[in-house]
Order: C-alpha cells, then structure tokens, then sequence
C-alpha cells in the first residue's frame, strides 16, 4: 500500500511539474528549419561540419543550456548567448569524416524552451577512398618493377 501511494504521489507531482510547464504562454520555443540532416555520401576526411538553423517562435529569449552529441564522433557548438524572441541562430554540429561508413548520430539539445529537449539527427556515409597502385613504374615499358 505504500508503493501505490508514492507512485501516486509521484505522478501527480509529475502532472503538477508538466502542467506548470505548459500554462507559460510566454515562454521560448525553439522551432527547426529541419530536424534532421542528411550528408549524403563523402569522401573519407571532406569537410564535416553542417548547421541547425532555428527560430525562437516563443516571448521570452531562448536559452541553450547544453548540446550532447551521441558519440565522441559527433561535436555540437551552440549559442551561448540568449536568443531573443522572433531571432534567428544556429547549431553547428561536426561529424568526424575520417571514419568510413554509414553512420546515423543524434545531438540532444537542452534549453529553457516550452520544447525544453530536442533530438537532432544527422546521416549519411563515408566513402574510403579508391586504392591506387604504387608500385614504381618502368618509364620505358610502361609496366610495373613489381614481380610475381
């Protein structure tokens, strides 16, 4: 009986928090051009870095406490001044290109918006580059010095 009265007295705090949450009608709202970003295919060590554009949407200024990437891979840089309402900024996000593959990571973004997290995603593969032959070459034949 005592199990249910504290998960009952849980999830109304709970409720109580959400709610509080919900009833600023001033508060920031941070809104995404796109939540998602897709690199395509790359060339092993391209240039990786790629931006979030958002708008605050909400009344009060927008504050970004804190931007995680999934991985070590994958470093986000946020503004870290307020954004005020009605203005425009960015994430950047960069992706580490020297790992070949297919990859998919998220930056979890933290702030002071009714939307208080946001999950961003970006995508896509890196391609190793071609091997090439370097083996010396004989100038008169045109053949490789490499023997079978």
């Amino acid at each position: 009986m005592k199990h249910f009265f504290a998960t009952a007295t849980l999830v109304f705090v709970s409720s109580l928090a959400m709610n509080a949450q919900e009833a600023n009608p001033n508060a920031a709202n941070i809104a995404f051009e796109n939540k998602t970003i897709d690199y395509g295919k790359l060339n092993k060590d391209a240039e990786g870095e790629r931006e979030f554009t958002f708008t605050n949407n909400g009344k009060e200024p927008l504050i970004i406490s804190n931007c995680v990437g999934s991985c070590g891979c994958t470093v986000p840089n946020w503004p870290r001044t307020p954004i005020a309402p009605g203005a425009t900024a960015a994430i950047k996000v960069k992706y580490d290109t020297r790992r070949v593959g297919r990859f998919q990571k998220t930056v979890t973004v933290q702030s002071n918006a009714s939307n208080a997290t946001e999950v961003l995603t970006i995508k896509g593969e890196i391609i190793a580059p071609e091997a090439t032959n370097t083996a010396p070459v004989n100038t008169t034949t045109g053949t490789s010095k490499v023997s079978k």
